[in-house]
């Protein structure tokens, strides 16, 4: 299981690298939509347009970057929506039991059925290196790329949650969050 719980860590610490970088990249994405606003407002003054629909469209890829790349970190953290009928009036016992049911139902197949499904797409948008259709607008073959990887890195932050939830069945640890003994 030291094994397993190595592998958990490697992913939690990957996934809160990127969840770091998330953070930069939803303040990149409000500089881009703030200047994408002044812009519009002063062209009307200056009668030169100081906007584009490639600045307009890379405030739009960021924002889907957020959404999905912050995915695995929601879910490592427990930010992520959770329908909380019973699970927060049940013992720690049983809320990782329902963790471990939920992902191994539903996370896992779910990310297994949109890599099925999106991976047609990616690789179609790839093969014809599809463009924006608006006039000066950007690729869509690279954005279409996030959606599998985004799904992967859910996938693997999934997995990590697995291993968590099975070594504090087994009482290897404390909590999920807590380091194992034979790790320190």
């Amino acid at each position: 299981m030291g094994l397993f719980l190595k592998f958990s860590q490697s992913i939690d610490r990957m996934t809160d690298f990127i969840g770091r970088m998330t953070f930069w990249l939803t303040l990149a994405m409000v500089v881009m939509g703030a200047f994408n606003a002044v812009a519009r407002y002063v062209s009307k003054f200056i009668g030169v347009n100081l906007s584009s629909n490639a600045f307009i469209e890379a405030q739009w890829y960021m924002f889907s970057m957020v959404f999905l790349l912050g995915g695995a970190y929601a879910l490592r953290h427990g930010a992520h929506v959770r329908v909380d009928v019973l699970y927060g009036r049940v013992s720690r016992r049983a809320q990782n039991w329902i963790n471990l049911f939920g992902a191994l139902v539903f996370l896992i197949p779910f990310c297994i059925f949109m890599l099925a499904v999106t991976w047609h797409s990616v690789l179609n948008s790839w093969l014809t290196w599809e463009q924006s259709p608006d006039p000066g607008g950007l690729p869509r073959f690279p954005i279409k790329t996030v959606v599998p990887l985004a799904i992967c890195l859910l996938m693997a932050q999934g997995f990590s949650e697995i291993i968590k939830n099975v070594a504090f069945l087994r009482g290897l640890v404390e909590s999920e969050e807590e380091e194992p003994a034979e790790l320190e």
